[in-house]
C-alpha cells in the first residue's frame, strides 16, 4: 500500500498523481486544498491550517466536517503529524510531496523526520518526491535497484554519520568498499546502467535520483 502525504509546497513541484492509482492520500495543511482542487478526496487531513485563508479553510471543512485542527504552537510539525497518521494504515511505502519548495528550514526538518521514521519503521520505505527528484534513505545492507527512466542521475550522501563500506554495482562509475565522508562530492551524478545494487556496511545513506527535465 502507498500512502502519499501532500504538503503545501508550490504546485509546480507536485508529481504526476496518475503514477499512484491506488494510493491513499493525506493532506497536510494547505496540501489538503491542493488535492481537493485536483479532484482527489484525501483519506485524511492534518495540520494547523494557518497557511490557508478563511475561505479555503471552509472548503477543507466541508470535505472533513469533523476535522480536528491542531494548535499553531506545538512541538510537532504538520508533516510529522501526517506521518503519524500515515503509519496507522500500516503502509509498505510512504511518499512525501510538496515539501521541497519554499522554506529551506521546512525542507531540512522533513529530511530529519523522514530519517527518524525510516529508522523507527525499517520495513516501510519512505520517499520524498517532486517533479524532478526522488529521495530516500538506504540503511546498512544490500539494496537491489532497477533503472528508472524518469531519473538519469543517482547521487549518494552520508546523513547523520559517515557511511562506510559503500559498494555500487551496475553503475556507470562502480565503487567497491568506499567510505562517504562529510563534505565529499565524489558520489554525485552517477548513473545506473540497468539493474544494480547498493551495499552499505555502516551508516545511513541519502540517495537522490534526479532528472534534468
Amino acid at each position: 500500500m502507498n500512502v502519499i502525504l501532500i504538503a503545501g509546497g508550490p504546485a509546480v513541484e507536485l508529481p504526476d498523481f496518475s503514477l499512484f492509482p491506488n494510493a491513499l492520500y493525506i493532506g497536510v495543511d494547505s496540501g489538503t486544498l491542493a488535492l481537493l482542487e485536483k479532484g482527489i478526496q484525501p483519506d485524511a487531513a492534518v495540520g494547523d491550517f494557518d497557511s490557508v485563508t478563511t475561505e479555503d479553510y471552509d472548503k477543507i471543512r466541508s470535505a472533513f466536517p469533523d476535522l480536528a485542527r491542531s494548535p499553531s504552537e506545538k512541538d510537532q510539525s504538520d508533516t510529522e503529524l501526517g506521518l503519524e497518521r500515515a503509519m496507522t494504515y500500516h503502509p509498505e511505502q510512504v511518499i512525501l510531496a510538496g515539501v521541497t519548495g519554499g522554506r529551506l528550514d521546512h525542507y531540512m526538518s522533513v529530511l530529519h523526520i523522514m530519517y527518524h521514521y525510516q529508522q523507527k519503521f525499517p520495513k516501510t520505505r519512505f520517499l520524498i518526491i517532486n517533479n524532478q527528484n526522488q529521495i530516500r534513505f538506504l540503511s546498512p545492507g544490500i539494496h537491489e535497484l532497477e533503472k528508472d527512466t524518469r531519473y538519469r542521475y543517482v547521487s549518494f550522501y552520508p546523513f547523520a554519520e559517515e557511511v562506510q563500506g559503500l559498494t555500487l554495482s551496475g553503475f556507470k562509475y562502480p565503487v567497491t568498499n568506499e567510505n562517504l565522508p562529510f563534505g565529499t562530492t565524489r558520489f554525485v551524478s552517477n548513473e545506473l546502467v540497468g539493474r544494480g545494487s547498493v551495499e552499505i556496511n555502516c551508516g545511513y545513506c541519502l540517495m537522490v535520483e534526479s532528472s534534468d527535465a
